[in-house]
């Protein structure tokens, strides 16, 4: 059973999510305003934003998800709470160091921070590169320990056949690994070589800065470790919610537990592999990558979305279709939201397949398919189990006012919001332009309408926000 100190530092992390998300939301709106010639930003100050924005967005997501599965893994192994308090300080410090660097510092080179572009930023202060450098270090240090110590934790108990559910290739096998400790398992081996890989390239980095001029990186090589790492995070993220809906979509529907079968099994073993070398269709116009990887990207790019979604899918249909079931704002969340990865993920698909990339890539169709999948994804299985948890310690819980104008609220602003990036890459509108030449000028309009449906969406959030955060707020004032 969870510890109160447990609690209490989940309602943490929630609250601390809550507000930066609201934060990067504004600047994202604030973005999209100026590309539509609303408002006019210096374009320093606007990559600056998109850069800010970026890593946030990324960074909390991340944490959401760890936050959700430290606090659920306390049903089958004990974590550690010192590893947890951690993560937290050292994601504070992350994240202080990462908004003076890009809001004071001006460092504007973008979340995925391209080589050499950190090295060569007009309009940056001196010092900005390496106090962004040394946030994603501050970051990395601290996610790769949550990370490990949550992985070494599953290994006490299970071993490492039964923690990747092995044995459900057979029939009644002595032990039964939950889903939940299965997807889990996937997915912080995925983390843990991303970070690794962060690890690496961040070093290169350090070693060119500090070189003064006598050390100069393989360009290739920093673009594949800097994919692989944002890529895989990325993805990763995602399946973290998954574990969390794996676990909680029957229990709050009043249904049976879910449990591993040899298909689940089979389909997160699979998981792993492909998600690990899908990054490659990052790098598809990069003509002096070496043509197999381009074929293996393309390759993992379509089964990576097979096994994991199709089983997926498939178990929350089955668990609703012709069902009598208790519907509630954390399962219609979840259930949303997957639709919301699915779609996502479709849209990736297509921008994944190279005689489409040739024509996709680097337009805003990009952007559309991942924050598809993000905000109207990830994004709904968090604030599911947000609500969920805030909801476990509460007493007389009622239905908040408005909840279903709410839930319409955020599903008409984010699908406005993406389908003016849907419609803009569709025509080839760039995605990383401050301002659209006139040649683009088509890409204006559909920034405007990006930004007021943002600002839709912006609204359901901080309803959310408000009847979520009060009760964490209640388990944070509580007697330890």
């Amino acid at each position: 059973m969870e510890s109160i100190k447990l609690r209490k530092i989940t309602s943490v992390w929630i609250l601390a999510v809550f507000v930066l998300f609201i934060v990067s939301i504004i600047l994202g709106i604030l973005m999209r305003l100026n590309q539509g010639g609303v408002i006019n930003q210096n374009p320093v100050t606007f990559y600056a934003n998109m850069t800010t924005h970026g890593l946030t967005m990324i960074g909390i997501w991340f944490v959401a998800g760890m936050a959700a599965i430290n606090y659920l893994m306390e049903r089958y192994v004990k974590t550690s709470y010192t590893v947890n308090l951690i993560a937290l300080v050292l994601t504070v410090i992350g994240v202080l160091m990462f908004w003076v660097s890009t809001f004071i510092g001006k460092f504007h080179a973008a979340w995925t921070f391209l080589y050499p572009l950190p090295f060569k930023l007009l309009g940056a202060e001196s010092w900005s590169t390496l106090l962004f450098l040394l946030a994603l270090t501050i970051f990395g240090i601290g996610w790769l320990i949550w990370s490990v110590s949550l992985m070494t934790q599953i290994l006490r108990k299970y071993s490492i056949s039964q923690a990747f559910a092995w044995q459900h290739f057979k029939k009644n096998p002595s032990v039964d690994t939950p889903p939940f400790i299965l997807i889990s398992m996937i997915t912080l081996i995925g983390v843990i070589a991303s970070l690794l890989a962060a690890v690496v390239l961040l070093a290169l980095l350090f070693a060119e800065y500090f070189s003064n001029g006598s050390f100069v990186n393989d360009a290739l090589l920093m673009k594949n470790l800097t994919y692989f790492f944002g890529h895989t995070i990325a993805n990763e993220m995602l399946y973290l919610g998954l574990a969390v809906i794996y676990e909680l979509f029957s229990e709050v529907s009043g249904r049976p537990k879910w449990k591993t079968t040899w298909y689940v099994a089979l389909a997160w073993n699979c998981t792993l592999v492909f998600i690990l070398t899908a990054f490659f269709h990052h790098l598809y116009m990069d003509f002096v990558q070496p043509e197999g990887f381009q074929i293996i990207g393309q390759m993992a790019s379509y089964l990576a979305s097979l096994p994991a979604a199709g089983v997926t899918v498939f178990s929350v249909l089955i668990a609703v279709y012709r069902t009598k079931m208790k519907w509630t704002l954390t399962n219609l969340l979840f259930f949303i939201g997957v639709a919301g990865w699915v779609i996502g993920g479709l849209g990736a698909v297509i921008d994944a397949t190279i005689s489409n990339n040739v024509v996709l890539h680097n337009t805003l169709w990009v952007p559309a398919h991942f924050h598809t999948y993000n905000a109207m994804g990830n994004v709904l299985f968090s604030i599911g189990f947000f609500y969920w948890f805030s909801t476990q310690f509460a007493e007389n819980i009622k239905p908040e006012r408005f909840t279903k104008w709410t839930l319409a609220t955020l599903l008409i602003g984010g699908a406005g919001f993406l389908l003016a990036f849907y419609y803009g890459g569709a025509d080839s509108i760039p995605r990383r332009y401050s301002v659209y030449p006139a040649e683009l000028s088509i890409g204006a309009p559909w920034a405007v309408v990006g930004a007021i449906f943002a600002t839709v969406y912006l609204i359901a959030i901080l309803v959310f926000f408000y009847n979520i955060s009060k009760r964490c707020l209640k388990i944070l004032s509580s007697p330890s």
